[in-house]
């Protein structure tokens, strides 16, 4: 069979397939076919070979969904409390503050280029 014709084929029982999947709740994919006057063998043949196409293209392609952690990724607590008793925390006057949601990261002229980065992709992802 030629790559066209094949390929014609598969388009016909992908449609086929989807329509018995598509199907009156309660009615029977044998019934569903045997109304119509498909095989039930070609019908399931015709399934199983457009399933392995599927899975052959999703290996291919690599689109089958990875979760990869990025060990670079920590987290530490910091201790907050509402009240504070320095006094020169008292006079903080942020020169920006993010918003993200219900979170507020104030930050001051002397924050360093790389905590900044780092505070920003971490309120990206958040």
């Amino acid at each position: 069979m030629d790559q066209i014709a094949h390929e014609v084929r598969l388009a016909n029982w992908k449609q086929i397939i989807e329509e018995c999947h598509a199907r009156p709740e309660g009615q029977s994919a044998k019934q569903w076919l045997s109304e119509r006057g498909i095989s039930t063998k070609c019908y399931y043949y015709w399934q199983r070979k457009l399933r392995l196409q599927a899975y052959d293209q999703m290996k291919q392609s690599q689109t089958l969904p990875m979760v990869q952690e990025d060990p670079a990724v920590t987290f530490a607590e910091i201790p907050f409390s509402a009240r504070s008793d320095t006094p020169e925390t008292d006079h903080f006057h942020p020169a920006a503050v993010i918003r993200s949601g219900g979170m507020a990261v104030a930050l001051s002229n002397s924050v360093s280029d790389g905590l900044l980065a780092r505070i920003l992709q971490e309120v990206r992802h958040a």
